[in-house]
């Protein structure tokens, strides 16, 4: 199993190595295939390593070398395939295998189609090690690895030029409506890596209290010395890798980054922001369950801030215009759910919900990016409309998984969100309750608002020129098993139980049969609710939803994303630029640069005054010898006094 092991983390890095060597050359179709077979690889591995550990019940363990030993600190690069690593292993390289494939497609004109390939494995190389090594700084080598992948999939089109200032993307709440203006790839790629380096400190911190406290970073030993700590430094700790998990899975108030992020290529969205980078905050909360396992008070502050996402981005996917956008806010919706449940201990449920949402979101982001290529990059819904007759394959893909989505029986959304849900019931956590039923109503309305906005209605792409077709086979042929997987996915629910709490821990929290049947109800009705709302509106006269709203508060402050980016850009951005204007011009210019002057004009003029001594006169040299030992003599017999 060892080799499996090293296959499936392997094989995403050779395929990006050799397609850097092709990075400054002309489109490569080779580059684009090979890529795509070793993720398979990877893929077929990573199916073996699942089917091993499910049929024997036993871990991959594996220590490939030593990294840092210094006394008795001794940390290896090691490596673990457990129920989790394994699920989250097969889930990403599906994806991943998948998204590949779409972009031979989607990337087939692009001037840099080697160069994306490239980074796009390596992101997977590094989101496997993430997800694979069994010590905390294995994970954040992986972890700052898919940062700065992310940061080179967002900005790949970086040569394109500002399509609005920055200063007119932060709208204040008395300047003109602007919603959602796109901004440059460069500034969305600079925003995601510097927001989630702010996160990263404090993940670093609770690394280093950890190691400091407990001499370790290993999983199991931190984890069996975890309860001899303090309660307040269990606290601590907790605290701060939940900020880097924060960071990373766009929570409050880092979650301004992700919707900009959508200015990079489409895939890039399916994979980065469906099922991988996203996704690495949750993971971290479900790996270090055992933590949060003594901090219960911590976990439910984790899931105060999960439901106060998942209903905030929910709302603001009800006036969004931008296709990806709408798709963006809906997975810092579902991300919302997840810490939910990781924060009230159901991290099994937190991770079903992980990997079912990866399949059903990645093929949304997918059909969008069909739908772009065959609008001529439109992303506006407004444009659009009765794009059906002309993408079939498409409508009904992103049909199925818009269901999945709004949590339709028998849809793989249905059982993961459907636990969340009842996770929250039982833990008498009635208010989350509330709140994830309220979301889940407008995540089937804003769903099917796009749904048949798109491929519904008035066709209002005539007037534009556009004409639109149906994306080539093989991509539609990548998209289908995501698809299948957002339908059946959830289907697994009973094995996947069963196979996941040999690691983590079973959720506590139980209800009778006929209340659980009630609360599905009660969910599937609202979803159902929303999803005929949605359908019964753009039939019938297909109006933008929030004309009528435009010129009132609430429609801007959701435009505005509650105007947090404005306010980050006044209290932070803005103040530290003033800062550092000022330590510029007052401090390094005129106090450091003087200092530095000085000591250098100082030593210039001493070399100046001490030529006169390199005269090339004989004569002239034995005196200056004679006065030199005659020096050091006199320092001699100073020292001889004393």
């Amino acid at each position: 199993m060892e080799s499996y092991l090293y296959t499936a983390l392997f094989a995403p890095l050779v395929g990006s190595l050799i397609a850097a060597l092709f990075g400054n050359s002309p489109k490569k179709l080779f580059v684009g295939l090979l890529t795509s077979a070793l993720l398979t690889v990877s893929l077929v591995s990573s199916l073996d390593l699942l089917y091993y550990v499910f049929t024997t019940d036993s871990e991959v363990h594996v220590r490939m070398l030593d990294w840092i030993v210094i006394g008795n600190v001794n940390i290896p690069f090691g490596f673990i395939v457990d129920p989790v690593s394994v699920t989250m292993m097969v889930v990403v390289t599906t994806v991943s295998t998948m998204v590949h494939i779409h972009s031979i497609g989607y990337m087939d004109h692009d001037r840099s189609f080697n160069r994306f390939f490239s980074y796009l494995s390596a992101f997977v190389f590094s989101m496997m090690i993430l997800i694979m090594s069994d010590n905390f700084a294995g994970l954040f080598i992986g972890w700052e690895g898919v940062g700065l992948c992310s940061w080179l999939l967002i900005g790949f089109w970086y040569h394109k030029e500002d399509q609005k200032l920055v200063d007119d993307v932060y709208k204040s709440p008395f300047s003109t409506l602007s919603p959602f203006s796109s901004i440059s790839p460069s500034y969305a790629a600079n925003e995601a890596f510097i927001m989630n380096r702010v996160a990263d400190l404090a993940m670093l911190v609770g690394l280093f209290l950890i190691f400091w406290n407990l001499g370790t970073l290993q999983y199991d030993e931190v984890f069996a010395k975890i309860g001899t700590l303090d309660h307040s430094l269990i606290w601590a700790i907790g605290i701060f890798l939940f900020i880097g998990a924060m960071g990373k899975s766009a929570q409050f108030p880092f979650n301004v980054w992700l919707a900009n992020a959508m200015e990079g290529p489409t895939p890039v969205s399916a994979l980065i922001h469906a099922a991988t980078m996203v996704t690495a905050g949750v993971y971290l909360i479900i790996r270090a369950n055992d933590i949060y396992t003594i901090i219960p008070e911590v976990g439910y502050f984790i899931a105060a801030i999960g439901a106060f996402v998942a209903i905030g981005a929910a709302l603001m996917a009800l006036v969004a215009t931008n296709m990806k956008k709408i798709i963006a806010f809906s997975t810092l919706s579902q991300l919302g759910y997840m810490f939910v449940a990781a924060g009230l201990g159901a991290y099994w449920v937190a991770l079903f919900h992980l990997a079912t949402h990866a399949f059903f979101k990645s093929v949304l982001f997918l059909g969008a990016g069909n739908v772009m290529h065959a609008m001529n990059d439109e992303i506006s819904i407004k444009n659009m409309g009765g794009l059906k007759k002309h993408m079939p394959w498409t409508a009904f893909i992103m049909t199925v998984a818009s269901l999945a989505l709004s949590g339709i029986f028998p849809f793989a959304g249905f059982y993961s969100k459907d636990m969340i849900l009842t996770a929250a019931f039982s833990e008498q956590a009635y208010i989350l309750w509330a709140i994830l039923w309220i979301t889940a109503g407008l995540t089937a309305f804003y769903s099917f608002r796009l749904v048949m906005y798109v491929f519904y209605g008035k066709e209002n792409y005539h007037s534009l020129g556009y004409h639109p077709h149906e994306a080539k086979w093989y991509v539609i042929a990548a998209m289908a098993p995501l698809g299948i997987l957002a339908f059946s996915a959830g289907w697994t629910e009973h094995s996947f139980v069963e196979f996941i709490t040999h690691t983590l821990p079973a959720f506590e929290g139980e209800l009778h049969h006929s209340t659980e049947m009630i609360l599905i109800a009660i969910t599937s009705g609202i979803a159902i609710s929303g999803i005929a709302f949605a359908a019964i509106k753009y039939n019938r006269d297909g109006k933008y939803f929030g004309d009528n709203l435009k010129h009132r508060f609430c429609y801007k402050l959701l435009a505005n994303q509650y105007y947090l980016p404005y306010l980050w850009n006044k209290i932070i951005i803005q103040p530290y630029l003033v800062l550092s204007k000022f330590t510029w011009k007052e401090i390094d210019m005129k106090i450091i640069d003087t200092i530095v002057d000085v000591i250098a004009k100082g030593i210039y003029l001493g070399g100046e005054e001490s030529r006169v001594m390199q005269t090339g006169n004989l004569s002239r040299a034995l005196k200056w010898m004679v006065t030199g030992i005659a020096f050091l003599l006199f320092l001699i017999a100073i020292g001889l006094a004393k």
